[in-house]
């Protein structure tokens, strides 16, 4: 009999395990901290897709879908939104997705030393559990973008019992989504494993999902058409019909809400006291300097769209008639010449990544002309999201992912107390727009509200927006089951692969 019982032990031990599936994810650079308090780049957003549901999503419409709120009504007044909670969602420890644990949250967003998330959610002056399926946030004054706001960073869920640790949560982000953090080797990976208590994890077709930060876009796609990976985002424009023409590859390609925009540093410290930062006249010589046109066509194959606002030329709140000027070197000249300077210095902050790269030598060819001496460093993007943050910057590139309220796509650049004003412009008057902005619903009067903000920003020159992206990943032809979204976002729901 114990001859028998070890025999059947042995047949048990040599059976094989179930299949278990990898998607491998080319990302174009490392995280830098996995908090959604104190994330303030577009590839943690990636990462958080798998990581932590939101309270709302948005679809590939652009209009809000439920998530961990399955609905939501706002009061007569406006002055009040609440929200009523998926039944059975839990977070990666069990504990339930409650009222409690909702006001948990969007109070340490709102009032927490270290959160990103304070300007958002201003006007949110308390949350109220209602009942365990049902939370209220009341607002000192109507607040049009706050479901937008939601839909984002702001609306991610994590454990209560981690949020204690403050400053150290991104260490053991532990929160709701399809998959949870299982390990992460800084500039190398972060390994995720299904989540099997997940309200959709019958959605969920792979059984661990692996992102790897590989900045260089010519690399990524190398990677990918060796097999080391199944998927990339931001498939480079010159590498595009190398995709096309791969049999073994599929390339996705879809609008977007993204857009390059070129930071200044105008009140952060000694660098706004040059004369880039110091003098609208200069600004407008560097804009005088450059022609976005050939930039898109040089840089980006002429697939992205030249743009000098933060929304999409041909959506609501673009304005057609606030074209950017024609380039005129020679009028830059005379600007210079005009605010007391032969030629003006400055540094070029750039992502380490081609494509931008190559932005930026276009840019610094072309502002030789004007008069500018353009100096470019390239820097790895949680290094120079540090630096711009703490004011040690002229200018810098960046990428904003867009949102579907146009108060998510300007204002945190540009008021006064923007998350994101890394330059620290402040305008009285802009702010003023901004906030009389938030408080209607009317589409006619916030467009003109927004066009009055556009003719004070476009004259001072904070930033200058570059172009609107167009989206490109490329996967194996294995992979299955893709959706594009404006956002960028990659959702994990539905994608297998049969590899």
């Amino acid at each position: 009999m114990r001859r028998a019982v070890f025999a059947t032990c042995l047949l048990a031990f040599s059976l094989p395990a179930a299949a278990q599936t990898t998607l491998r994810v080319g990302i174009a650079a490392d995280p830098n901290v996995l908090d959604p308090a104190q994330s303030g780049s577009f590839v943690e957003r990636v990462i958080f897709s798998a990581l932590c549901d939101k309270l709302v999503d948005v679809g590939p419409d652009l209009q809000f879908r439920p998530e961990l709120a399955t609905a939501w009504h706002w009061a007569p007044d406006n002055l009040s939104l609440t929200l009523t909670l998926r039944e059975g969602a839990r977070f990666q420890d069990g504990a339930p997705v409650d009222a409690a644990a909702v006001k948990a949250n969007l109070d340490r967003y709102r009032t927490a030393r270290e959160s990103r998330r304070r300007t958002e959610l201003r006007q949110v002056s308390d949350v109220r559990v209602v009942d365990p399926r049902t939370v209220r946030l009341v607002l000192s004054e109507p607040f049009a973008p706050l479901l937008s706001v939601l839909s984002d960073r702001a609306g991610m869920m994590l454990s209560p019992a981690v949020l204690g640790l403050g400053e150290r949560v991104g260490e053991n982000p532990v929160c709701s989504g399809p998959f949870r953090l299982t390990r992460r080797v800084a500039q190398d990976r972060i390994e995720t494993e299904r989540f099997a208590g997940h309200w959709n994890a019958a959605n969920i077709a792979v059984d661990r999902l692996t992102f790897l930060p590989i900045p260089d876009s010519t690399v990524r796609l190398l990677n990918l058409r060796s097999g080391q990976l199944d998927l990339i985002e931001r498939v480079a424009p010159s590498d595009l019909n190398a995709v096309e023409r791969d049999r073994r590859l599929r390339l996705v390609s879809g609008p977007s809400i993204a857009y390059q925009t070129m930071s200044i540093n105008t009140g952060h410290g000694p660098a706004a006291g040059r004369p880039l930062g110091a003098d609208p006249r200069v600004r407008q010589a560097l804009e005088l300097s450059i022609d976005r046109a050939v930039i898109n066509q040089v840089a980006l194959e002429g697939r992205f769209t030249p743009n000098n606002q933060p929304e999409a030329p041909g959506t609501a709140f673009h304005f057609a008639d606030l074209a950017p000027p024609a380039r005129d070197p020679a009028r830059a000249r005379a600007l210079l010449r005009e605010a007391g300077h032969e030629r003006v210095s400055f540094t070029l902050k750039v992502p380490n990544q081609p494509v931008e790269a190559q932005v930026g030598q276009i840019i610094q060819a072309m502002a030789a002309e004007g008069g500018f001496d353009v100096r470019l460093e390239v820097l790895e993007a949680s290094t120079m999201v540090a630096a711009t943050q703490r004011g040690d910057y002229d200018a810098a590139i960046a990428i904003w992912s867009g949102r579907s309220d146009p108060d998510g796509n300007i204002a945190f650049w540009l008021a006064s107390d923007g998350f994101l004003n890394w330059g620290r412009y402040a305008n009285p008057q802009l702010d003023t727009l901004f906030d009389a902005a938030r408080r209607v619903t009317e589409i006619p009067r916030r467009q003109a509200l927004y066009r009055q903000a556009a003719e004070i920003w476009m004259t001072d020159r904070p930033h200058l927006m570059l172009y609107h992206h167009r989206w490109f990943w490329a996967m194996r032809a294995e992979v299955h089951g893709f959706r594009p979204n404006p956002d960028g976002i990659i959702r994990f729901d539905g994608l297998r692969t049969s590899r």
